[in-house]
């Protein structure tokens, strides 16, 4: 009986172990970033993805602190607005609803973009 005990909370320990390293690489800046490298988001049909612009995500540090947005095609008052003119130009693809959860994960990325501009860099001495 005491063996069955053990071997129940080895698996339970173990379950819970896997079930929080699964839910970890599941954030929605992580599921954010695969959308934003991804050419064929939103159905896009030019072979490019967010990334190819925007590398990384240079250039976008700054984008979640802002309260307007500056594309090609003008000003933005929402960073949705802003998202959304990427995917239909550069991208050709289709706008995302402003509530869905692509644009919820894209949105979340980005703003992560932030606090990894905000690490200070380690000297290779």
């Amino acid at each position: 009986m005491k063996i069955l005990r053990i071997i129940l909370l080895s698996v339970i320990i173990g379950g819970l172990t896997f079930s929080s390293a699964f839910a970890m690489k599941h954030l929605p800046e992580e599921r954010g970033k695969t959308l934003f490298n991804d050419p064929k988001l939103s159905g896009g049909t030019s072979g490019k993805s967010c990334n190819t612009c925007h590398p990384g995500g240079k250039g976008l540090e700054a984008a979640g602190d802002k309260k307007e947005w500056k594309t090609p095609a003008g000003k933005h008052s929402t960073m949705e607005e802003a998202v959304n003119t990427c995917v239909t130009m550069a991208l050709k693809g289709k706008a995302l609803d402003a509530n869905s959860q692509e644009m919820k994960d894209i949105i979340a990325y980005i703003k992560s973009l932030k606090t990894k501009a905000d690490k200070p860099m380690k000297k290779g001495y």
